[in-house]
């Protein structure tokens, strides 16, 4: 009988701790006033954001302090990776380098949504596709690869290759705005978009979130529901209902981009498995743990941990007797992972960041969450306090760039939002940046240059520090004493081309964001909100 009565009072005990967490949960703490009520001004406080949900193809990365820079000899005599140390916050990445399939996904999509069949459209499709041609060679027999590798089959679950920096980013801007597609549709939030060839499926997640009406033509009735809101009357099957999404509902993928530099060699390193209490046993030549490139364990023992090149002349071993599994470029997932669960980041492709490249790592300017390349912009608005959408009127037309290769690329797709550097009446008095473009900061600006006490105007007319030009030069009299601009980038890891060396994490090597080449591939990041350490649970800030 006592026990009866025991399970009783602590059933209601439970009942009213739960039911009090629903009453104060929906309510200000501070203030009592209620939240997504539309009898007290419908004040939003999103409550379906879960931070256990993983996107799909990425594993969680949990951040924290790391040595960046070599362990090995400086052998190159670069001295560019000079060990820092730096903390990194959390992040999700994809597990694998982007894929030939998923690559030839976009490119379809592109195509459907942009029509290069159309004027206005038709440098669209060609500025995403990749390049093909960077298989062939003066003295080789390649063009099997240029013909093939991206499309066909048997090359699908490979990665892809031929892309610059820039089509990366833009892979992984059209990325977010399709997860954040299909999220709404699987919701029920949109329609189907696809069944439907009368409305032009092109969403972006920026114009959804500033001002929705302008998506899809203008045709509104995409939009099935919003959110449920207290106090609202039910209104008809027809009708759209509930309040429109915004950032605050945390519905929507954050926006998917390349790795600094910092967060790729952290999640390369892994040094998670050499962690001992609060400290770091050892230093990490590769993306696994050990001194060799082989494996060691009985049943593949002999066998190399990566696809990379093995001498002068030797891809991938003698036949009969493949040390590495193949000569070129291999399948995804063909070699065990590292401890974060992340595949090929030694060996296979390197891999494009988003770094700016500058010799030094400046971890005194900050140690934190460390990149280069930093530019603030701002939304363009019109005369009517709208955001201005590239390719909605004659005023706002589609900007185009020729590059050094002579492609023509778009500076944002149309249906997108126009963006303007932020300039320094908007920036005003702050202590943490005082330009838009951060690119050069501390170390090819004016502050950093002998010309340090020259204004600004008379310093545009010295040469710069880091003089590559920027655009295609015919004529050039000018000594040009680097490669190095605001406009050449950091990839990372080693390839199938490279020897082992190159395996190592800290390496970095550069390149113009315009080119590509059959051996850099790219993969995904997106950043990680809220509490990133699993072990550590926070109190209800509702009670």
């Amino acid at each position: 009988m006592k026990d009866v009565l025991k399970i009783t009072v602590l059933t209601l005990l439970l009942a009213l701790v739960a039911s009090c967490s629903r009453s104060t949960s929906t309510n200000s703490t501070l203030t009592g006033i209620p939240f997504n009520n539309a009898r007290f001004g419908n004040y939003i406080k999103g409550t379906g954001f879960k931070t256990k949900e993983i996107p799909l193809g990425m594993v969680a990365i949990e951040g924290g302090a790391f040595t960046m820079g070599q362990v090995q000899d400086d052998i190159m005599f670069d001295w560019n990776t000079t060990p820092k140390k730096i903390h990194v916050r959390s992040f999700y990445m994809d597990e694998t380098e982007v894929t030939n399939s998923e690559y030839f996904l976009y490119l379809q999509y592109i195509k459907d949504v942009f029509p290069p069949s159309e004027e206005k459209y038709k440098h669209i499709y060609n500025s995403v596709l990749p390049d093909t041609l960077v298989w062939r060679k003066s003295l080789g027999n390649t063009d099997l690869l240029s013909e093939n590798y991206l499309r066909h089959p048997a090359f699908s679950d490979y990665p892809v290759v031929g892309v610059s920096w820039l089509q990366a980013n833009q892979y992984c801007k059209w990325r977010t705005d399709a997860v954040n597609l299909k999220k709404l549709i699987d919701k029920g939030y949109i329609s189907n978009i696809f069944q439907n060839d009368t409305i032009r499926n092109f969403f972006d997640t920026e114009v959804f979130l500033a001002d929705s009406d302008r998506l899809f033509d203008g045709d509104t009735t995409v939009y099935k529901r919003g959110i449920r809101t207290r106090g609202t009357v039910k209104g008809t099957r027809s009708s759209f209902q509930g309040r429109k999404i915004t950032q605050a509902d945390g519905i929507l993928q954050q926006k998917f981009r390349l790795p600094t530099e910092a967060e790729w060699e952290f999640a390369a390193k892994a040094n998670i498995e050499n962690r001992e209490y609060n400290n770091i046993k050892g230093r990490k030549k590769y993306a696994w743990d050990g001194k060799y490139s082989r494996e060691t364990k009985k049943r593949f023992k002999g066998d190399q941990l990566a696809n990379f090149k093995q001498g002068k002349g030797n891809y991938s071993g003698i036949s009969g007797w493949s040390s590495d599994g193949s000569d070129i470029p291999i399948r995804v997932k063909s070699y065990p992972p590292n401890a974060f669960g992340l595949y090929d980041m030694s060996g296979n492709v390197s891999e494009w960041v988003a770094d700016v490249y500058r010799p030094n790592i400046d971890n005194e300017a900050n140690d934190f969450n460390y990149y280069r390349g930093n530019v603030f912009t701002q939304k363009m608005i019109d005369k009517e306090g709208k955001v201005v959408i590239a390719g909605s009127s004659t005023e706002a037309q589609v900007d185009y760039e020729t590059l050094p290769n002579g492609k023509i690329n778009p500076k944002q797709l149309p249906g997108s939002i126009k963006y303007a550097p932020i300039s320094k009446k908007d920036i005003g008095i702050r202590t943490n940046f005082t330009i838009s473009d951060n690119s050069d900061i501390g170390d090819g600006d004016l502050n950093s240059s002998r010309f340090y006490e020259d204004d600004e105007d008379a310093f545009a007319s010295k040469p710069a520090m880091y003089n590559s030009p920027d655009q295609n030069i015919p004529e050039d009299d000018q000594k040009r004493t680097t490669l190095i601009s605001n406009k050449t980038r950091v990839y990372k890891g080693g390839s199938w081309a490279d020897r082992e060396y190159w395996l190592d994490p800290a390496q970095r090597r550069y390149l113009p964001q315009y080119m590509a080449t059959n051996d850099i591939g790219f993969r995904c990041v997106t950043d990680m909100l809220g509490m990133s350490n699993k072990k550590r649970t926070a109190r209800n800030p509702s009670r």
